[in-house]
């Protein structure tokens, strides 16, 4: 019936056409979820087809099974950068010992989670709601009437589940032959005290009842392990505005504070894809500034050239960071990636202003007057390149539909980043130029006083009195 109620808030979903169809799931027979959970796949219309966004459904979904009595339901959507399934994006594992060890840690943290209005739909994955009877024998008394506890288990595994006794065959085809009891006769614990078990001494039939004691309560349905330990994860969703970033750094931050030494942490979903993408991401970073300086060293043949060059680096790096803060959007893998792009397009105008100049220092020019010129001839150059690149990413900006934001984020960097960085190269590379440069020259510089010296000899080779004649005195 609850479930019938959940379902009931998609159907008007599907007949607006937002929602193509939906799929729920029961856990099969013999699941440890199968008491008391259900999963529904929610297939959203085609982009073009439907008014609503995912994230509306989602927010327009939470809302209303809210105010279902009797369950506690949250809607997650996919990502398509994990390679471990759905789920919320934060899942923070804890590792210890024992789940009684693990439980109160999970209160812990979920306390403290509770506090921070930036998470939501926050819960952990070991919870005690699955319910059960515990089952003691009075070892002594049974003793006493000759039962032993291996029958007194043996008739419950028989009465309350079933066993196999023997098998038989039939026209070649082997068949099992399962004792149990009937499901009327096994449905609640009062029918407990109708099981008899026989004495080994008296023979006599001995109530269960008078041999043991049963009481009731609640255990986790799974006892779930992460990397071979005992774990339980914490998952919740974030507010608009709360990166993941800070959502992580929240948890180990009370990790550190709270838990003892040997709580151990590890991370699930999209939040693993993150930890593993920060060092990818950093690597890929400083591997690209390498790249990008060794091969500016090749073609200027010097190594403060291309200090002067990567000045720019940072300014765009500066105006990145800008942007995304401007936008409320967040440093992520997207942003992270425009980021490394933006280091090879603000190297360019640098390139542009700094290989001028060394051709008119060349041809004679002063330094101060060949840095004036080069930067005032370049300009046009230098802010054209810039324009086509910031109207190039203005489609990117304006982007809409499946995938949008994505490719907002993208072009949102690049933007402010050639903006910020075009705009502070006209400034920052004549300075350092001025500062860095003023000892050094062109790649063919030595090349131009090589053959300078060459011609200078042919003409005196081949001109009067190169003969080596003359008269020993």
């Amino acid at each position: 019936g609850q479930l019938r109620q959940l379902e009931d808030t998609i159907d008007p979903l599907v007949e607006s056409g937002d929602v193509e169809e939906y799929l729920v799931f029961l856990p099969g027979w013999g699941s440890a979820e199968a008491v008391n959970s259900a999963v529904t796949l929610v297939i959203m219309a085609p982009w073009q087809e439907r008014k609503m966004s995912t994230k509306q459904v989602m927010n327009k979904l939470s809302s209303t099974w809210q105010q279902i009595p009797g369950i506690r339901a949250f809607p997650f959507m996919r990502s398509g950068l994990q390679r471990h399934g759905g789920g919320q994006p934060v899942q923070f594992v804890l590792g210890g010992s024992t789940y009684a060890e693990l439980a109160a840690w999970r209160d812990i943290m979920l306390d403290r989670a509770a506090e921070n209005p930036s998470l939501s739909r926050v819960q952990a994955d070991y919870k005690e709601t699955k319910p059960q009877f515990l089952v003691e024998v009075d070892k002594t008394r049974a003793a006493d009437v000759g039962v032993s506890v291996l029958d007194i288990g043996r008739t419950l595994q028989t009465m309350m589940s079933e066993r196999r006794i023997t098998t038989f065959v039939d026209e070649g085809e082997e068949y099992d032959v399962i004792v149990q009891a009937k499901a009327n006769q096994r449905a609640t614990a009062s029918d407990l005290s109708n099981i008899y078990v026989r004495s080994e001494t008296t023979r006599e039939l001995i109530p269960l009842s008078g041999l043991t004691k049963i009481t009731s309560g609640a255990d986790a349905g799974r006892l779930n392990r992460y990397n071979r330990l005992r774990a339980v994860t914490i998952s919740a969703n974030l507010a608009p505005g709360y990166s993941l970033g800070d959502a992580l750094e929240f948890f180990e931050r009370i990790v550190r504070e709270e838990l003892p030494e040997n709580a151990q942490i590890d991370y699930k979903g999209e939040s693993l894809e993150l930890r593993e993408a920060e060092g990818g991401l950093l690597f890929s970073f400083l591997l690209t500034l390498l790249i990008v300086f060794l091969v500016l060293a090749a073609q200027f043949e010097s190594f403060v050239h291309p200090l002067v060059i990567m000045a720019t680096v940072p300014l765009a790096t500066f105006g990145a960071l800008l942007g995304l803060f401007l936008t409320n959007d967040t440093l992520n893998i997207y942003s992270e990636i425009g980021i490394i792009i933006l280091i090879g397009i603000s190297t360019k105008n640098g390139i542009l202003i700094v290989e001028f100049a060394n051709q008119l220092r060349d041809q004679g020019l002063d330094f101060l007057e060949a840095l004036l010129k080069a930067s005032e001839i370049r300009l046009r150059p230098v802010l054209m390149t810039a324009l086509s690149t910031i109207m190039g990413s203005i489609p990117l900006i304006l982007a809409s539909g499946a995938g949008s934001e994505s490719r907002i984020t993208l072009g949102v960097v690049i933007f402010s980043g050639v903006l910020v960085a075009t705009l502070m190269t006209l400034f920052v590379i004549p300075v350092f130029y001025n500062l860095l440069a003023r000892a050094t020259g062109s790649p063919g510089e030595i090349a131009a006083k090589l053959n300078a010296l060459e011609e200078g000899g042919s003409a005196f080779a081949d001109g009067p009195g190169s003969g080596l004649t003359g008269q020993r005195t």
